[in-house]
């Protein structure tokens, strides 16, 4: 048992490592504009170009990886972080970087789906899977997301400042190196056994019900990050906060997250259903309250910690909520969770710079809000064909009744 807690919490150091690495050179960005001698419009790809990847190549690469011993996957995938880590440390050829964003970013959305899919996997008991148990041990992995925005994302800034850039990249190729070191010591092999054909994993996009849960997964995070990803900009303009105050709030942000991630994945242990549901009603208040306390200081600050709180749940409950529909296909599952989730980052941040642009940013909570209220329909939606799907055998069983007595002798 304690192995097992030791592996969990091994697959939620991979998670850190994977998104410090990924969103901890947005805090660099400025720096490495510079080393490389572009632009920042160019330097910026380096961050777009790894979520389009995400995005695109998800399912595909979680399929193709499907039929391998998990352990290899997971080792594999967390190496590739720890080489590119080590690149971006010793090159200043912005092709060279650009080339190894690309490549894990290949490696991401597989890395994700197999580590969630594995902690649930190792924690099935004698009698079946415990579902609390399960939901623990991805909420732990989950963990792994917001240590990384609470401390990867700013730690690799400060080391990026005050010691050097190289020292930043040489910071993540550690901490995905430990983690590749523990996947070798920690985890047991891990063979498909009885391996899920690629039809059998499609199928489940043939689901009405399937589709209508991404659409709510990309809502949600398109509500998400269509404020989230102007956190400094509604900061800096709305409520007058500088710099020093922005960066401290993000880091208590991030802090909150990771309190809020474990009260989230005790409240989906308790009824799945219901927190789902009352996720992106959460959202809604929170923008409200964003909106109404957005000019006044201190309220601004209380107020971001309970956003903080509500921000960090979406994670964890959208992958919980879409895997209600994925059950026979877990790990393709969690791709399309990754996925659909970087697309809905896509449409959120582009509505809320769309908005910024042209509305300045105090409107900015009102994206989120409106995202929110789709996602909420949207899933409304989706339960109401649980609920037709639940009359419909019934009133079957009723006519062939009916059948039964018309042709009694």
């Amino acid at each position: 048992m304690r192995k097992t807690s030791a592996a969990v919490l091994v697959l939620a150091l991979g998670v850190f490592g994977i998104i410090t690495t990924e969103m901890g050179i947005v805090g660099v960005l400025p720096q490495l504009s510079a080393e490389l001698g572009v632009p920042p419009s160019t330097a910026g790809w380096l961050v777009g170009a790894f979520a389009l990847v995400i995005a695109v190549t998800g399912p595909f690469t979680t399929l193709l990886a499907s039929g391998i011993d998990r352990k290899k996957v997971l080792a594999a995938s967390i190496a590739v972080f720890a080489l590119s880590n080590a690149v971006y440390a010793l090159t200043t050829q912005y092709e060279v970087m650009l080339a190894f964003r690309i490549i894990p970013a290949v490696f991401h959305p597989v890395f994700f789906s197999v580590a969630l899919a594995t902690a649930a996997r190792m924690v099935v008991t004698k009698d079946g899977e415990d579902a609390k148990a399960a939901t623990r041990a991805t909420t732990t992995v989950f963990a792994g997301v917001t240590v990384g925005f609470a401390f990867g994302v700013p730690l690799t800034s400060y080391l990026a400042e005050h010691l050097s850039l190289p020292a930043a990249f040489w910071f993540g190729a550690l901490v995905n190196l430990i983690a590749f070191l523990g996947i070798l010591r920690l985890l047991p092999s891990l063979p498909v056994g009885q391996r899920v054909s690629y039809g059998a994993q499609l199928s489940v996009l043939r689901q009405p019900r399937m589709w209508l849960t991404i659409t709510s997964v990309v809502l949600i995070f398109a509500a998400m990050f269509s404020v989230y990803g102007y956190f400094a900009e509604y900061l800096g303009q709305v409520t007058d906060m500088d710099g020093s105050w922005v960066s401290a709030m993000l880091m208590a942000f991030g802090i909150v997250m990771i309190l809020g991630n474990f009260a989230f994945g005790s409240l989906l242990q308790r009824n799945l259903v219901r927190t789902a549901l009352a996720y992106p009603a959460l959202c809604l208040l929170v923008y409200v309250l964003v909106y109404a306390i957005g000019p006044r200081f201190v309220p601004m600050v209380l107020g971001v910690l309970v956003w903080g709180a509500v921000h960090s749940g979406g994670l964890v409950v959208t992958q919980s909520w879409l895997g209600r529909d994925a059950r026979d296909a877990p790990e393709f599952g969690n791709s399309l969770f990754i996925s659909f989730s970087n697309l809905g980052i896509t449409l959120g941040t582009a509505a809320g710079g769309w908005v910024l642009s042209a509305a300045g940013a105090r409107r900015l909570p009102w994206v989120g809000a409106g995202f929110a209220i789709a996602a909420l329909v949207v899933m409304l939606v989706r339960l109401s064909l649980d609920r037709a799907g639940r009359r419909t055998p019934q009133s079957g069983e009723v006519a062939a009744s009916h059948a039964a007595v018309r042709t009694a002798p």
